[in-house]
Formats: structure tokens, C-alpha cells, sequence
């Protein structure tokens, strides 16, 4: 199975980190990145979501042509998830709805930790609009830009885990979803530092889309 991670935004350092953090969660699996240099450097709210989607929609066919199975959309916001969808020609996940679809396979209420407040409308559109909204206690922001959180600095590291902690000790989540792909690489150190379940969307992402492929293998 070949699996391709696009990454909505231009920075190509974040792509190689998503990308890593996928192969770590699924070592049986080849696993590519495709970076989307036509788009903004980060992505911060709708603004920047609708400015990323052409050239993310450009590199389908180069995910086609190196012969994906599956393509997940890199960015929590789920950019363009809907056009890809109906132009991919192959499954296509995002890292924010896998996210959710996790926590409700667990069984678990769930808080989003992102990373500036202009995200959060984004999301909450994203939540209600998956029927997701009854398992959803908060949507936070840590109040990092995404670029700061791809530096993943002890201080940054500091801040999340300081905010997942708020999340374990004043709300009835069982899981805290990290909510920026940049937060992906973070996630072994932050679960050292919680006893609350954190769910990545990179990983989460890649164990559905196996699922999904080996389903339509199975059904054919």
C-alpha cells in the first residue's frame, strides 16, 4: 500500500515532519509527501484555507501518478477535503475529521487544541458539520502560530502540554486531539507529560485510510 501525505501549505520542513510521524505510526506502509509550494507558508483560518486549495487540487495527479492508494489531507482544517474527494479518483481522508472518527471509535468525548483563534471557527464549522458537535467539549487555541509550532521549542511543548493538562483537570473529555499537523511530532513528549489519551491526526489518518483500502480490496 502507498500512502501520500499533501501538505495544503508551502512549508516543506512541516511536510518532511508530517511525513515522519506517519512512518513512525505505520512502519508496514510507503508513505510519501507532497508539498504544495503554490500555497501560503502556514495555514491560519479560512483565508488562508481557500488560498491553499487550487494548487493542493494541482498535485493529485502527481500523488496518482507515484501510484497512491490513499491520500490524506495534511492540514487539521481539512482543506479542501470535499474537492479532492471528488477529483482524486481513490480514497481521500483529512487529519481533522480522522481525528474525530477516532476518538468516537474509542468511545471518547474529545478537546481540540489548535493553534491560533482564527482556526477555531474552521473547526467548529468542521465538527457540526461531520456530526461530531455532541462529543466535542472545547475547542482551544494555544495561541502559537503553526509555523512556531513546527519549531516544536521546549517552551512551545511547554505551552500544549499546559493546555492539555487545563483539558484533563476542568473537562469531561477522555482525550485531548492535537489540532495542528505541526503538533504531530510533539506527541510522544506531550504524552509523557499527560495522563489524558492524545489522539495525532497523522496517525489516526493513516491507520483509516489501511482500513479503508483493505475494505475495498476486500469487497472486490
Amino acid at each position: 500500500m502507498k500512502l501520500a501525505y499533501i501538505n495544503p501549505n508551502a512549508t516543506a520542513h512541516m511536510t518532511d515532519g508530517i511525513v515522519a510521524s506517519a512512518c513512525d505510526a505505520l512502519p508496514e506502509i510507503e508513505i510519501f509527501g507532497l508539498t504544495n509550494t503554490d500555497g501560503p507558508a502556514a495555514i491560519q483560518g479560512k483565508a488562508d484555507g481557500d488560498a491553499a486549495v487550487p494548487g493542493l487540487l494541482r498535485l493529485l495527479p502527481e500523488a496518482q501518478r507515484r501510484g497512491a492508494d490513499a491520500i490524506v489531507i495534511a492540514c487539521f482544517d481539512d482543506t479542501g477535503l470535499d474537492e479532492a474527494r471528488a477529483k482524486a479518483g481513490c480514497p481521500v481522508l483529512g487529519i481533522g475529521q480522522s481525528s474525530y472518527v477516532m476518538a468516537q471509535l474509542l468511545g471518547l468525548k474529545f478537546s481540540v487544541i489548535t493553534s491560533l483563534a482564527v482556526s477555531i471557527p474552521v473547526i467548529e464549522e468542521n465538527v457540526q458539520r461531520h456530526g461530531f458537535a455532541p462529543f466535542c467539549t472545547s475547542i482551544r487555541a494555544c495561541g502559537l502560530p503553526v509555523l512556531t509550532i513546527d519549531e516544536a521549542a521546549p517552551d512551545t511543548i511547554e505551552r500544549i502540554a499546559a493546555d492539555i493538562e487545563t483539558v484533563r483537570l476542568e473537562e469531561d473529555a477522555g482525550c485531548a486531539i492535537l489540532g495542528c499537523a505541526g503538533m504531530a511530532p510533539m506527541k510522544p513528549e506531550l504524552s509523557a507529560r499527560t495522563r489524558l489519551h492524545l489522539i495525532d491526526g497523522v496517525a489516526a489518518s493513516g491507520h483509516l485510510a489501511k482500513a479503508v483500502v483493505s475494505g475495498l480490496g476486500a469487497a472486490r
